[in-house]
């Protein structure tokens, strides 16, 4: 719902801007029976938008839930809530802000449909690469002595470093207006950082009311 509210009307304004081209070059007529189908097709769109986004939503929100988990004993913090903050906000940033500083997202003006597959490929490489690499390096923070435990934060700023340098840069050149562009990237931070804003204080409140870690621990006691 978040990127409805606030990611949708910067797509609506870059679709209007391809569509003006469209009728500038002569490809589609700006007639009602073109605004009739199109606004047909933006209703499909939207409503695949909000299934997609649950789909998604739930898949991310799964894998959160289990690295908390595993991971929930070894978080700072006195409350389910606050250690599920703090895993959600490193999360984020390894998994979106990182590979977002690198690829930012673009509104649908912006790209090749020709080179869709590659920066798919990209984006999902780079997430890898900052996911795996946050694991590792989370490994060798825990087996550091405590006063050298920041080698680990080195190591891996280091690593991601090295990754903006050596893979390729987005191959799509941005002809859209920067403003649109701009507010398009904007948008779509704030709505991811809700998501996982939300993520983190519904698994922590869940999780300090059922306790599965305890029913866990009785069960495999009892077995």
């Amino acid at each position: 719902m978040a990127n409805l509210a606030l990611v949708e009307p910067y797509l609506d304004e870059a679709i209007g801007i391809e569509n003006q081209n469209l009728f500038t070059s002569g490809e589609e007529e700006d007639t009602p029976e073109f605004w009739t189908s199109y606004n047909a097709y933006r209703d499909w769109q939207k409503g695949g938008q909000v299934l997609a986004g649950a789909i998604l939503g739930t898949s991310i929100g799964a894998l959160f839930g289990i690295v908390y988990a595993f991971s929930r004993r070894a978080l700072p913090g006195n409350t389910d809530v606050k250690k599920a903050i703090l895993l959600a906000g490193i999360m984020w940033c390894t998994l979106y802000l990182i590979p977002f500083l690198k690829y930012p997202a673009n509104p649908p003006t912006v790209g090749d449909g020709e080179t869709v597959v590659l920066r798919a490929v990209l984006y999902l490489s780079f997430i890898a690469l900052s996911g795996f690499g946050a694991v590792g390096f989370y490994q060798v923070y825990r087996r550091l002595r405590q006063n050298a435990r920041a080698l680990a934060f080195v190591g891996y700023a280091a690593f991601i470093w090295t990754a903006f340098v050596l893979m390729p840069d987005n191959p799509d050149e941005v002809t859209a207006p920067m403003d649109l562009v701009n507010g398009f990237r904007a948008a779509s931070v704030v709505a991811v950082t809700i998501f996982w804003a939300s993520a983190a204080v519904i698994l922590g409140v869940l999780w300090h009311r059922l306790r599965p870690d305890s029913e866990i621990f009785s069960k495999s006691q009892s077995g």
